[in-house]
């Protein structure tokens, strides 16, 4: 199902995500919020996507790019799908207006031990809906091999 999402989010433009013109679809406001921890060659990832209304989602798509390359075999959570070789992309689930949709946890093997990684988390597919807020639902951050966590 996952995969499928990705090539909808793809094929059909963005679809009311990042950059994207405004559309005359429902508005909703999503937003993520999670953390990011590495630990060698290890990254790992946790993230609750939510709707801050004002319409309901059915689903959306969130893209994780990464600036280092992922390793070739990855075990992913349900609804996740590898999107290159830095790249995964994770659907929402339903996002209610006010309310979360799904936890989403990842343990991201990265090809090679790194110093540092940098994780872009944005909107790849939200079905058509404005978001005017791109402030809360597009971060960046740096992890360290500390395996220390970083909260965004």
């Amino acid at each position: 199902m996952a995969g499928l999402l990705v090539l909808l989010g793809g094929a059909g433009g963005a679809g009311g995500a990042v950059g994207a013109p405004a559309r005359s679809g429902p508005e909703a406001d999503v937003a993520y919020h999670g953390r990011v921890a590495l630990h060698g060659a290890q990254l790992r990832i946790l993230l609750v996507p939510e709707n801050e209304g004002p319409a309901a989602l059915a689903n959306a798509t969130l893209r994780l790019r990464l600036s280092a390359d992922l390793a070739d075999r990855q075990e992913l959570t349900g609804g996740c799908a590898r999107a290159g070789l830095r790249e995964v992309m994770c659907e929402t689930g339903e996002l209610p207006p006010h309310g979360r949709g799904r936890h989403i946890g990842l343990a991201l093997r990265l090809k090679e031990p790194a110093a540092e990684a940098v994780v872009r988390v944005d909107t790849w597919w939200n079905g058509g809906a404005t978001d005017r807020n791109h402030a809360n639902n597009e971060h960046v951050v740096l992890a360290l091999d500390t395996g220390d966590t970083y909260a965004f």
